[in-house]
Protein backbone atom coordinates (compact mmCIF):
# COMPACT_ATOMS: atom_id res chain seq x y z
CA UNK A 1 0.00 0.00 0.00
CA UNK A 2 1.45 3.27 -0.88
CA UNK A 3 -0.01 6.78 0.45
CA UNK A 4 -0.37 9.64 -1.39
CA UNK A 5 -2.05 13.28 -0.89
CA UNK A 6 -5.01 14.21 -3.44
CA UNK A 7 -3.30 17.44 -4.13
CA UNK A 8 -0.61 15.58 -5.67
CA UNK A 9 -1.45 12.59 -7.02
CA UNK A 10 -1.46 11.12 -10.02
CA UNK A 11 -4.56 9.93 -9.58
CA UNK A 12 -6.54 13.29 -8.77
CA UNK A 13 -8.47 13.04 -11.87
CA UNK A 14 -9.91 9.39 -11.48
CA UNK A 15 -10.83 10.19 -8.06
CA UNK A 16 -12.39 13.21 -9.50
CA UNK A 17 -14.33 10.54 -11.69
CA UNK A 18 -15.23 8.46 -9.11
CA UNK A 19 -16.51 11.25 -7.01
CA UNK A 20 -18.99 12.65 -9.78
CA UNK A 21 -20.11 8.53 -9.99
CA UNK A 22 -21.34 8.72 -6.25
CA UNK A 23 -23.68 11.42 -7.30
CA UNK A 24 -25.22 9.03 -9.44
CA UNK A 25 -25.96 5.95 -6.44
CA UNK A 26 -29.48 4.29 -5.70
CA UNK A 27 -29.30 3.15 -2.24
CA UNK A 28 -32.11 3.78 -0.26
CA UNK A 29 -31.67 1.29 1.89
CA UNK A 30 -28.24 1.46 3.26
CA UNK A 31 -27.99 5.23 2.43
CA UNK A 32 -24.50 4.62 1.69
CA UNK A 33 -23.82 5.27 -1.48
CA UNK A 34 -20.04 3.84 -3.85
CA UNK A 35 -18.68 5.47 -7.03
CA UNK A 36 -16.20 3.84 -9.13
CA UNK A 37 -14.17 4.85 -12.11
CA UNK A 38 -12.01 2.35 -13.94
CA UNK A 39 -9.69 3.42 -16.42
CA UNK A 40 -8.87 1.34 -19.68
CA UNK A 41 -5.79 0.99 -21.08
CA UNK A 42 -7.07 3.33 -23.83
CA UNK A 43 -7.95 5.93 -21.26
CA UNK A 44 -11.41 5.95 -21.26
CA UNK A 45 -13.26 5.96 -17.54
CA UNK A 46 -16.23 3.68 -17.22
CA UNK A 47 -18.05 5.21 -14.02
CA UNK A 48 -20.22 2.87 -11.49
CA UNK A 49 -22.54 3.47 -8.76
CA UNK A 50 -24.24 1.27 -6.45
CA UNK A 51 -27.50 0.30 -7.37
CA UNK A 52 -29.73 -1.51 -4.32
CA UNK A 53 -32.77 -3.43 -4.50
CA UNK A 54 -35.23 -3.81 -2.03
CA UNK A 55 -34.55 -7.59 -1.82
CA UNK A 56 -30.29 -6.56 -1.79
CA UNK A 57 -29.13 -9.83 -3.19
CA UNK A 58 -30.14 -8.26 -6.79
CA UNK A 59 -28.15 -4.94 -5.74
CA UNK A 60 -24.78 -3.64 -7.89
CA UNK A 61 -22.23 -2.36 -6.41
CA UNK A 62 -19.91 0.41 -7.84
CA UNK A 63 -17.13 -1.77 -8.96
CA UNK A 64 -19.19 -4.18 -10.82
CA UNK A 65 -21.66 -1.64 -12.39
CA UNK A 66 -18.22 -0.13 -14.10
CA UNK A 67 -16.78 -3.06 -15.00
CA UNK A 68 -19.39 -4.77 -16.27
CA UNK A 69 -20.34 -1.59 -18.40
CA UNK A 70 -17.08 -1.84 -20.16
CA UNK A 71 -17.04 -5.80 -20.38
CA UNK A 72 -20.37 -4.95 -21.99
CA UNK A 73 -19.36 -2.87 -24.44
CA UNK A 74 -15.87 -5.00 -25.36
CA UNK A 75 -13.27 -3.27 -23.55
CA UNK A 76 -11.70 -6.04 -20.66
CA UNK A 77 -8.25 -4.34 -19.87
CA UNK A 78 -7.71 -1.62 -17.53
CA UNK A 79 -5.21 0.54 -15.91
CA UNK A 80 -6.38 1.97 -12.82
CA UNK A 81 -9.97 1.85 -10.51
CA UNK A 82 -10.40 4.59 -7.83
CA UNK A 83 -13.38 4.24 -5.35
CA UNK A 84 -15.15 6.92 -3.01
CA UNK A 85 -18.56 6.51 -0.89
CA UNK A 86 -20.68 9.27 0.81
CA UNK A 87 -23.38 8.56 3.87
CA UNK A 88 -26.19 10.11 3.53
CA UNK A 89 -26.42 13.75 5.05
CA UNK A 90 -22.86 14.02 5.07
CA UNK A 91 -21.22 16.37 3.32
CA UNK A 92 -18.93 15.13 0.67
CA UNK A 93 -17.25 11.40 0.36
CA UNK A 94 -16.45 9.65 4.00
CA UNK A 95 -13.85 9.99 6.16
CA UNK A 96 -12.89 6.21 6.21
CA UNK A 97 -11.44 4.70 3.34
CA UNK A 98 -13.97 2.00 1.34
CA UNK A 99 -12.49 -0.50 -0.12
CA UNK A 100 -14.15 -3.06 -2.82
CA UNK A 101 -16.08 -5.55 -1.07
CA UNK A 102 -14.89 -9.90 -1.59
CA UNK A 103 -17.25 -9.95 -4.31
CA UNK A 104 -15.99 -7.18 -6.55
CA UNK A 105 -12.11 -7.94 -5.87
CA UNK A 106 -13.23 -11.60 -7.12
CA UNK A 107 -14.59 -10.16 -10.16
CA UNK A 108 -11.65 -7.46 -10.79
CA UNK A 109 -9.37 -10.51 -10.52
CA UNK A 110 -11.27 -11.88 -13.62
CA UNK A 111 -10.13 -8.55 -16.06
CA UNK A 112 -7.73 -7.30 -14.21
CA UNK A 113 -3.77 -7.41 -13.92
CA UNK A 114 -2.73 -8.38 -10.38
CA UNK A 115 -0.41 -4.94 -10.07
CA UNK A 116 -3.25 -3.28 -11.42
CA UNK A 117 -3.67 -0.29 -8.61
CA UNK A 118 -6.54 0.43 -6.93
CA UNK A 119 -6.95 3.96 -5.33
CA UNK A 120 -9.04 5.01 -2.41
CA UNK A 121 -10.25 8.64 -1.05
CA UNK A 122 -11.48 10.02 1.95
CA UNK A 123 -12.52 13.54 2.84
CA UNK A 124 -9.41 14.57 4.35
CA UNK A 125 -7.51 14.52 0.83
CA UNK A 126 -5.71 11.14 1.60
CA UNK A 127 -5.32 8.51 -1.17
CA UNK A 128 -4.43 4.44 -0.33
CA UNK A 129 -2.86 3.02 -3.86
CA UNK A 130 -3.45 -1.09 -2.92
CA UNK A 131 -2.48 -3.87 -5.79
CA UNK A 132 -5.26 -5.36 -6.99
CA UNK A 133 -3.19 -8.74 -5.76
CA UNK A 134 -2.82 -6.89 -2.12
CA UNK A 135 -6.62 -7.24 -1.70
CA UNK A 136 -6.62 -10.27 -3.11
CA UNK A 137 -3.71 -12.37 -3.13
CA UNK A 138 -5.19 -15.62 -3.79
CA UNK A 139 -7.65 -14.74 -6.03
CA UNK A 140 -9.63 -17.97 -7.56
CA UNK A 141 -8.98 -18.05 -11.43
CA UNK A 142 -9.46 -19.94 -14.76
CA UNK A 143 -6.56 -21.86 -14.33
CA UNK A 144 -7.91 -23.38 -10.92
CA UNK A 145 -10.71 -25.08 -12.90
CA UNK A 146 -7.93 -27.13 -15.37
Amino acid sequence: MKKESYETSAYRYLVDQAMEAVKRTYSPYSHFGVGAALEDQEGRIWLGCNIENAAYGPSNCAERTAIFKAVSEGVNSFRALAIVARKEGEEGITEEMTPPCGVCRQVLSEFCSPDMPVVLANRSGEIEIYLLEELLPLAFKGKNLK
